[in-house]
């Protein structure tokens, strides 16, 4: 591979990839290429953006608390006014062992200042908990990708849809467009598609697993209590659209997704599919987020930030261009991806995504 001319090329269609390209140029003087499509806008919701999360670890609590002003301020310059609205997402259980985690998230969450509140059984029905945790963020996906491809170009980000790309051992990467070449000394593979699409299969961590996840959205019915609710004990997350639908994604095949969504809206509600999708996704064993180089040299990875990732996109810039704080670099180097997948020390529950992969 000759010597590239781009310090990173970042592969991915989220917010997070695209928000970390921008921030490795315009922030730390990095030459990016951009290899990702923006999506939000015309496909099935297949994640959310928040502030909050169902965290259980307060080293991670941390990392997010302390980078929520900073990205927030980010992303508002970004993409405008609207980019971010403040939401009260509900997460519930049902499980013994779920509703114990949900009672340890919300004494973590308000022993991190962000106010957390029991729900009734009555509005949630069955013998389901619930915890509201109020006045968090949400970021408008398509908004903020509208603002991305100005703020993008400004910062000198160079984006590819490339025929093919080649990810070397060592990290480095070639990617081919219209009989172009173009060569960086890391690749960062940012998301899940991404990881599936260009990751080595020599290369491939024992960290991960794929799942099959579903989203399906329904005709206009009755509102949920909350525009935002995550159920612990599938990892689904239900969202009210604007147009009177919901939108719901998460673990599953088609077929039990929509069956478990039916449960979960109520024999009550009528519920009329306008559309559906399947899809591969990973999950790491141990429920906690990866990162870093495959092997302690390949491609960076980043990988299961759940809803919170684009929340600590600008610790996670600092820490590949080598300018992390002491704090953020230790919090980074626990969740390698090469980690021994047997520890505990930086496990989350694993109704998250762990066990359930098994």
């Amino acid at each position: 591979m000759s010597e590239p001319d781009f310090d990173f090329a970042v592969f991915g269609s989220t917010p997070l990839a695209q928000f970390l390209a921008g921030l490795l140029a315009g922030s730390h003087n990095k030459k990016v290429l951009l290899a990702g499509e923006s999506r939000a806008s015309y496909r099935l919701p297949r994640g959310i953006d928040l502030s909050v999360a169902p965290i259980t670890r307060p080293q991670s609590w941390t990392i997010l608390v302390g980078t929520i002003p900073e990205a927030s301020r980010l992303m508002s310059r970004i993409a405008g006014r609207g980019t971010l609205s403040r939401v009260d997402p509900i997460f519930f259980a049902e499980g013994p062992r779920e509703i114990e985690a949900l009672s340890h998230i919300r004494h973590m969450a308000v022993g991190f200042g962000v106010a957390a509140e029991p729900v009734a059984q009555s509005t949630l029905g069955g013998n389901r908990a619930g915890i509201v945790l109020r006045d968090a963020f949400r970021l408008n996906r398509a908004q903020m990708e509208t603002g991305l491809e100005p703020w993008l170009a400004q910062s000198q980000v160079r984006r590819l849809t490339p025929q093919s790309v080649n990810v070397d051992k060592d990290g480095r990467v070639e990617l081919a467009q219209n009989g172009m070449v173009f060569g960086a000394r890391q690749a960062v593979l940012a998301d899940d598609e991404a990881i599936m699409a260009w990751l080595p299969l020599r290369q491939w961590p024992t960290l991960f697993r794929r799942r099959q996840h579903s989203s399906i959205l329904t005709a206009p019915t009755r509102p949920l209590t909350s525009s935002i609710m995550l159920e612990l004990d599938w990892g689904l997350f239900l969202t009210q659209q604007p147009e009177g639908g919901v939108a719901a994604f998460g673990p599953g095949e088609r077929a039990e997704f929509s069956a478990h969504l039916q449960g979960l809206l109520g024999e009550d509600r009528q519920i009329v599919q306008a559309g559906q999708t399947s899809y591969p996704a990973l999950v790491t064993r141990d429920g906690a987020p990866a990162f870093g180089r495959v092997e302690g040299h390949g491609a960076d990875i980043v990988a299961g930030t759940g809803c919170y990732g684009a929340f600590i996109a600008p610790a996670l810039a600092r820490w590949l261009a080598g300018a992390a704080s002491r704090a953020e670099a230790h919090w980074f180097e626990q969740h390698l991806v090469d980690r021994d997948n047997r520890s505990t020390a930086v496990a989350e529950f694993p109704g998250f995504g762990g066990e359930q992969a098994e």
